[in-house]
């Protein structure tokens, strides 16, 4: 079974092998969401964004990103500087040991933000 260790929290679980990042990490009590995302989230869908997390380690142990993701991470600026390792928790399938840093910072200065 896979490990997926949440680096923020200082927490690890088990999860069965496909099992979706932002479930087990909503069932293991790890908070995804900052403010009023808690509520005004698209619980799942992949719309909103708000769910999205930065795989330090493992990136190749996570489904490849669908289209629906690949639009949504298109559109945001949240993930200058980290475009080949953020995620949105809610599209990624997990298929091995991962690290996830949860609520990532914005990056709005960050050195490929010009580029």
């Amino acid at each position: 079974m896979p490990t997926i260790k949440f680096i923020s929290e200082k927490k690890e679980i088990q999860v069965p092998e496909g099992a979706n990042l932002r479930a087990e990490a909503l069932r293991a009590g790890v908070p995804l969401y900052q403010g009023p995302d808690r509520i005004l989230n698209c619980h799942g869908m992949g719309s909103c964004g708000t769910c999205r997390v930065n795989i330090v380690k493992g990136m190749e142990n996570t489904s490849p990103r669908g289209l629906k993701e690949r639009l949504r991470m298109a559109i945001s600026m949240a993930y200058v500087g980290n475009e080949q390792t953020m995620r949105l928790a809610c599209q990624t399938r997990v298929l091995g040991d991962v690290e996830v840093q949860t609520r990532p910072p914005l990056n709005l200065f960050g050195e490929n933000f010009f580029s």
